[in-house]
């Protein structure tokens, strides 16, 4: 049995499960290292970048690659057997959905780390966009566990968000349908962007 170590908890880390609850995937392909796999839209050049830089920080003695993929995506991957610890699922236990991974609670422990996480969560599987001349925050997720988290988070952050449930809904690379959950914020926006900072470019 592997020993667990004690990772001191960062804003770093806080960042790192967001992206990774986000766009992240655990695989165990060789029997001995967890990889976790960040695959990105390869037209957010700095979001990638700074992905990688913050795991590289994060675990300075391992080696954080960059992959180009077909379909125009990038692979930031790092392997650690720290990471199941971390981010709360496991590598051989099937999709992040079916585990109903969601927010450590060590992340609500300070609002630096849950400004990251929240922060991580946007910039992958969240939007900034403009509505009848109003700006918009919307964080999309097919887990209601981790839906309610970012709502109950975004609330403690001192903001209205609103939960919506949407059901049988077909994504936008054609996956058969499934409930989507939004968590919107449409009040105080620029506060809310201001302490987050979601940047995809």
């Amino acid at each position: 049995m592997l020993k667990k170590v004690k990772r001191r908890k960062t804003a770093e880390l806080a960042y790192i499960v967001g992206v990774a609850l986000g766009d992240g995937n655990l695989s165990n392909p060789n029997g001995r290292a967890v990889r976790l796999r960040v695959s990105c839209d390869a037209k957010y050049p700095n979001l990638i970048n700074r992905i990688q830089q913050v795991i590289q920080k994060s675990f300075p003695n391992n080696k954080v690659s960059k992959v180009l993929k077909p379909r125009n995506c990038v692979d930031v991957s790092c392997y650690s057997n720290e990471w199941e610890q971390i981010l709360g699922w496991q590598a051989k236990k099937g999709p992040k959905h079916k585990q109903n991974a969601d927010i450590p609670k060590w992340v609500f422990s300070k609002k630096k780390y849950l400004v990251n996480c929240i922060k991580g969560l946007i910039e992958t599987d969240g939007s900034v966009y403009t509505d009848r001349g109003y700006k918009m925050v919307m964080f999309v997720s097919v887990i209601s566990g981790l839906a309610n988290s970012v709502y109950n988070g975004i609330k403690i952050l001192g903001f209205e968000p609103h939960l919506y449930k949407l059901e049988n809904q077909r994504n936008q690379d054609g996956f058969p349908k499934q409930t989507l959950y939004h968590v919107r914020v449409s009040k105080n926006t620029e506060n809310f962007l201001n302490l987050i900072q979601p940047n995809k470019n």
